[in-house]
């Protein structure tokens, strides 16, 4: 068998995903395709719908399953952190503040990359740092876009409204003034997908003395850019 690894039944099984790359197939499509026996084509297909790499259309015919495009995100999002780290450095340089990247998990968001200041007062936010989804602006950037249900049980209790979201959705940007920690100010902007779903927040956050009350004239643009170029690599890796 061509490209064989020695481990036969993976083989095989790699055989049943790769006939399905080009489109739906019948039992008997599959069995032409690979070159299978048909009762182990059978065999191998159904284990892999039990293991989601493999579904059925509306026509009972085989095809690739929701776990690999679940596989393909993951990938993605470790794209993700292998491209923040110079993209939050030059974010960081240019504007002179700390930069973050930020991710929802549930109810939370976490810093998952940071480019902290090198000198002075800094506004550290530790990678690994689990925030609340109820103040910030990578907060409103990670809300802002939900669906309508998701949107409105985020919104109670929340220190930002449906209006500054929907402002945030006009305008492709966030700022916060004093929303999640007194004297901190910060702004953020979205990373999206592939399937333009918006995946992580950018920030830049520091002291309202150096942001002012206007935090985003300063730095909207720079921190647009940073998340475009994110959002370009995922594209990439898509």
């Amino acid at each position: 068998m061509d490209n064989s690894s020695g481990v036969g039944v993976l083989d095989k099984a790699a055989l049943v995903l790769s006939a399905l790359e080009s489109g739906p197939a019948t039992l008997a499509g599959l069995v032409g395709a690979t070159g299978l026996a048909r009762p182990t084509a059978h065999r191998l297909a159904v284990a892999l719908e039990h293991h989601r790499l493999v579904a059925r259309d509306m026509q009972g015919r085989f095809i690739l399953g929701p776990r690999l495009s679940e596989l393909a995100a993951a990938a993605g999002e470790d794209r993700l952190l292998a491209t923040a780290g110079p993209v939050l450095t030059h974010l960081r340089d240019v504007t002179g503040e700390s930069a973050q990247l930020y991710r929802r998990q549930g109810d939370m968001r976490i810093c998952v990359a940071a480019a902290e200041r090198l000198s002075g007062l800094r506004d550290t936010v530790p990678v690994g740092s689990t925030l609340t989804m109820k103040a910030g602006s990578s907060a409103q950037i990670l809300m802002a876009w939900e669906e309508p249900e998701r949107l409105h049980r985020g919104l109670q209790g929340a220190r930002f409204t449906a209006t500054a979201l929907s402002g945030v959705r006009r305008r492709g940007w966030a700022q916060s003034i004093g929303e999640r920690e007194p004297g901190v100010a910060s702004v953020s902007a979205p990373v999206r997908g592939p399937s333009n779903r918006v995946v992580a927040a950018v920030s830049v956050s520091g002291p309202i003395e150096r942001l002012t009350r206007h935090p985003g004239r300063m730095h909207a643009q720079a921190v647009i850019d940073a998340a475009g170029r994110l959002s370009e690599a995922l594209r990439r890796s898509g």
